[in-house]
């Protein structure tokens, strides 16, 4: 009885999410923590190893098109199983790669298979919450991304020192096994039943009428992008090379930050519940600027450790509050779509920031180059989140649902305000 009632219920396609998003993050976090020691193997610089994750991040939007249309055309349900499938195969394969050219390439194919799943997971996660929690729950299901970074740091603290980091890979397969998961106990979403397409032709339709909203929600994702991988992708690096970290050490301190980004996400997540989405997250992105010099320019290790704790606190604060509010102003009929593929390409633009700051680094030092990236793009994403409009708590499956959140002087005075 208590199995029939878990099946289909909120709490397991949550979970599902949750745990696609975590094992995602886990498999593209195991190239951060092995970045130097690949490109070593494979007889190439930083730089050019960080283009491993810039290529990953900008195929990212593809998988968004391919799985997110099959999500608005034929449920939420099978494209989210096809994608934990094809992004785990993948991984697998990255180990294998025998030169850096093949390497690459398979994260490029990686990143169709992780770019697939966020949207698609969160649309199906956001739509079966109830809408009173939806903060909450959007925090916890965001912060299956520090989770993963967490994950990928025990287990390369526990294989890499030994085995090296070719097994780190095959056992990033692992997550194909979560599609059983899907199969077994999340049943499809109500809202899509409601408002599903009879035919292609008027999904498109639907899409390109929606474009304001995409590009407002473009901009906004690529600035975030830039706020996560700007403060997260080259830390570990900036640990071994200004601080001389070891690999247990580099993966101990990121994992702790990690720790602070779950608090930070569930708190920031319930407050957006009562005091509105963009209000939360500006909060947020204002404390991270407050964060930057114990983060980058810390004088003792004490203060580095906090530093990158309240650091990731206030990042995946902001963060967290993102599955609810994109997927709150997007319509119904196209949530599958419209928020994963603006979120990816927001993704894929923000992917440079991890080669811009490598070429920095080399001439000013990582803490400066990053310290500097962070004030920038932490201030840009607060101004484009106060541009905006926000739909807190809207019941999904409701008629008119769904306008554009773009805010003009004259829409100021309006919800969200």
């Amino acid at each position: 009885m208590a199995k029939q009632s878990w099946r289909g219920s909120p709490q397991a396609a949550v979970l599902a999410s949750f745990l696609g998003w975590t094992l995602d993050a886990f498999d593209f976090f195991l190239v951060v923590f092995t970045l130097t020691a690949i490109g070593r193997e494979f007889q190439v610089s930083d730089a050019t190893m960080a283009g491993t994750i810039a290529i990953t991040l900008a195929f990212r939007p593809i998988g968004a098109i391919i799985f997110g249309l099959m999500a608005d055309r034929y449920g939420r349900r099978l494209p989210l199983m096809l994608s934990l499938v094809f992004f785990s195969t993948m991984e697998v394969l990255s180990g294998l790669a025998p030169d850096y050219t093949t390497f690459f390439i398979c994260r490029a194919l990686f990143g169709i298979g992780m770019g697939g799943e966020w949207g698609v997971g969160a649309s199906l996660a956001m739509e079966k919450a109830p809408h009173k929690k939806r903060g909450l729950l959007s925090g916890f299901l965001q912060e299956g991304y520090a989770c993963g970074y967490i994950l990928a740091a025990i287990v390369y603290f526990l294989v890499f020192p030994t085995f090296g980091w070719r097994p780190l890979f095959f056992i990033g397969g692992l997550p194909a096994l979560l599609a059983l998961y899907v199969r077994s106990q999340v049943t499809e979403s109500e809202v899509w039943l409601k408002t599903r397409h009879a035919d292609w032709t008027s999904l498109g339709r639907t899409i390109v009428s929606h474009w304001r909203l995409f590009l407002y929600l473009l901009v906004l994702m690529t600035f975030m992008g830039f706020v996560s991988h700007g403060t997260q992708d080259m830390y570990p690096t900036f640990l071994e090379r200004d601080w001389g970290f070891t690999p247990g050490g580099r993966a101990a301190l990121t994992a702790f930050s990690m720790v602070g980004a779950i608090v930070g996400g569930l708190v920031a997540g319930h407050l957006s519940d009562r005091f509105g989405r963009r209000r939360a997250m500006i909060g947020a992105l204002l404390g991270a600027i407050v964060m930057i010099p114990a983060w980058a320019f810390a004088p003792t290790l004490g203060i580095l450790v906090a530093g990158a704790f309240f650091m990731q606190f206030m990042v995946q604060g902001a963060w967290g509050i993102i599955p609810a509010h994109i997927t709150e102003l997007a319509p119904d009929s196209v949530r599958g779509f419209l928020p994963g593929f603006a979120y990816q390409c927001g993704i894929a633009l923000s992917g440079s920031v991890v080669v811009i700051e490598t070429v920095f680094a080399a001439r000013t030092g990582y803490a400066t180059a990053m310290a500097l990236t962070a004030v920038t793009v932490f201030s840009l994403a607060a101004l484009v989140t106060w541009a905006g409009k926000e739909k807190t708590g809207i019941e999904f499956g409701q008629t008119g649902a769904s306008e554009p959140p773009l805010r003009c002087p004259e829409m100021a005075a309006g919800k969200g305000g």
